[in-house]
């Protein structure tokens, strides 16, 4: 993503372009699995960015509607930029490493949520997340 992209899309979104805001949507736009803030922390506070400030502007990304925000369960919210039509509606599954905790989105999986058989619906309401867990390649092997 360009910073004019970037600023196109805050502008959008109602919301000030500043250079925070453009390097956190900037970092996101080329990562391929959701962040945590202590990773994006971990990539942009060398480069002069405020630890607090990254933290507030992932979260003011998130309630803008231009990141998703996912709860993988362990205390830590991961950030991932919203592109394409299943991050546009949040409708993608994600992997959770048991072990590592590593969080990995799952573009080529397709997950349906079905009454079970002889049941007309299902009482579940509305599934916002799917989470698949268990251990990752590396973990496994």
């Amino acid at each position: 993503m360009s910073v004019k992209d970037a600023r196109g899309a805050l502008r959008a979104a109602k919301l000030r372009s500043t250079t925070s805001r453009v390097a956190v949507l900037q970092h996101l736009s080329t990562a391929d699995k959701p962040l945590s803030h202590s990773e994006v922390a971990d990539e942009l506070v060398p480069t002069g960015f405020d630890k607090s400030t990254l933290y507030r502007c992932l979260v003011e990304l998130a309630d803008a509607g231009l990141l998703s925000r996912l709860d993988a369960g362990d205390h830590s919210w991961r950030f991932e930029l919203r592109r394409g039509d299943g991050h546009e509606k949040g409708e993608h599954p994600h992997f959770v490493c048991t072990d590592c905790g590593t969080v990995t989105c799952l573009p080529d999986v397709e997950v349906k949520i079905a009454p079970a058989k002889g049941t007309k619906s299902s009482s579940l309401g509305d599934v916002t997340e799917i989470f698949l867990k268990g251990k990752c390649p590396e973990c496994a092997g």
